[in-house]
């Protein structure tokens, strides 16, 4: 969605700058007669509204006139010395870019004193573009806002820490002694030495 919001931020500055330049006006100083000493460019700028984009278009025949932008001291004094600008190239186009008074004169030597001169008060531009309306943020989807179920666990046995079971020795219990065989030996023994103590006192006897 971030690609989808940055598309609409771009139409909406295109959208801004076509209207800007619709709502910029060119203005041909003198009209039909141009740029010229015998101009009257107080009379013709009179009345018209300029603007910041607005552009002026001069007029005349290239090498005989120039069209140099001063400040308001060297158009009172019709001089040229300091020219924030200057051009002789037969049409020049300047573009008003900033809000007050701007000053232009012909630089050839008596030409500013015959009348060719033009100041122009130029307005700040009023944006005739609504503002964008704000990208509206993409609802969450259903599927992110379901708490995830908590997996059931199962234990698990203890294991050893290399993963291989230990084997189980079992140990069988001790075998018991038989006594069987012990005690038949004991009554045999007996059994011979009574049998041995009788012949004695038989021969005794003889």
């Amino acid at each position: 969605m971030a690609s989808g919001g940055a598309s609409l931020a771009l139409a909406a500055l295109l959208l801004v700058g076509c209207v800007a330049a619709a709502a910029a006006t060119k203005y041909t100083v003198g009209d039909a007669s141009g740029w010229t000493t015998s101009g009257d460019y107080a009379t013709w700028a009179s009345g018209k509204k300029f603007k910041v984009g607005d552009t002026l278009e001069f007029k005349y025949a290239g090498g005989a006139h120039t069209v140099d932008e001063v400040s308001a001291a060297d158009y009172a004094a019709c001089s040229s010395s300091n020219a924030l600008s200057s051009d002789s190239a037969g049409t020049t186009t300047v573009t008003l870019k900033t809000a007050g008074k701007h000053y232009f004169i012909c630089g050839v030597a008596g030409h500013c004193s015959s009348g060719m001169k033009l100041v122009v008060d130029v307005a700040a531009a009023k944006s005739s573009a609504p503002a964008p309306a704000p990208a509206v943020a993409p609802a969450p989807d259903a599927a992110d806002t379901t708490p995830d179920a908590t997996p059931a666990t199962t234990p698990k046995s203890p294991s050893s820490s290399g993963g291989a079971k230990t084997p189980v020795t079992v140990l069988s219990p001790p075998a018991k002694k038989s006594t069987s065989g012990a005690a038949g030996l004991s009554a045999t023994a007996w059994a011979g030495l009574g049998l041995a103590g009788l012949v004695a006192v038989h021969l005794g006897a003889f």
